[in-house]
């Protein structure tokens, strides 16, 4: 008998270990994004928004997180998701992550919180084909499936830069968190990698009215543009962003005003700066 004993508790052990394994699922191998830094063709590449959700992979059977943690999505919830495996987001709203959040740790889903619950893809990790054609698979997919629990991200191609941040700013001011830019001629691969980058909003910084330019055309007799100096000392333009009573009765020589930028050139200029407002003009 006391032979039988360790044996007993091997086999114990051993059955304890293979339901524990079945619980957990390896880490999936995904796409990361970098930072988008400007000096690309946005033509190569295809945008959509950045959600404020939680990544999720659907590995033909159940939605799993970024760490291999399956999520508890009820059985009505996936019930007519595809066999291929997916990549994309559980989303709620934007500014509603928290809440989001909430709903998707608990270990037992309350299925009256997952009724407001979407899955939102946008790729698909196994088809080894450029992403425009992961894209025509993926809205078939979709189409086919016939959930409303499952939803495309839309994706849309712009002209240039300047294009990319207005569509930053207006997605920006409607709550958004950014943009999401993949590229058209990228296949699928797992890690950080510049095929896949996230468009930040606008940064903001403060500078002292150096000069006034005069303006032309529809703005002459008016302000065209400010000359200001930034506190390291370098001086650039800042001709957007102002009203027709502010190129009127423009910021004073002297006044310390606050703008918005995309990032900034090798010699450490604002790019696409606007002005904001003059500083404690609202407080």
């Amino acid at each position: 008998m006391p032979r039988s004993l360790p044996t007993a508790l091997a086999l114990i052990l051993t059955i304890t270990c293979s339901l524990s394994l079945a619980e957990t699922t390896a880490p999936p191998a995904l796409t990361l994004a970098k930072t988008y830094k400007g000096k690309i063709d946005i033509t190569q590449y295809w945008v959509s928004e950045k959600l404020d959700g939680v990544r999720a992979y659907w590995n033909g059977q159940q939605l799993i997180s970024r760490q291999g943690n399956p999520y508890p999505a009820p059985t009505w919830f996936i019930k007519n998701f595809p066999a291929e495996a997916l990549d994309g987001e559980l989303w709620l709203d934007r500014n509603r992550f928290q809440r989001l959040l909430s709903i998707v740790r608990k270990k037992q889903a309350i299925d009256t919180e997952w009724q407001q619950v979407r899955y939102y893809v946008f790729d698909l990790p196994h088809l080894n084909k450029p992403f425009s054609q992961r894209l025509n698979r993926l809205q078939q997919l979709v189409t086919l499936s016939d959930s409303p629990y499952l939803n495309l991200v839309k994706q849309y191609q712009l002209a240039d830069e300047p294009a990319l941040l207005q569509e930053l700013d207006r997605i920006t001011a409607l709550g958004g968190e950014g943009l999401m830019l993949h590229r058209a001629d990228a296949l699928y691969h797992a890690g950080r990698n510049k095929d896949l980058l996230k468009v930040k909003p606008y940064f903001d910084a403060e500078a002292i009215v150096i000069s006034h330019i005069a303006g032309k055309g529809k703005y002459t007799g008016m302000l065209g543009s400010l000359v200001v100096e930034m506190p390291e000392g370098l001086q650039f333009r800042i001709g957007s962003g102002f009203t027709d009573q502010q190129r009127s009765n423009p910021p004073a020589i002297g006044k310390i005003i606050t703008y918005t930028y995309h990032g900034k050139t090798r010699k450490g200029i604002p790019k696409f700066a606007s002005f904001l407002r003059i500083r404690n003009e609202t407080q």
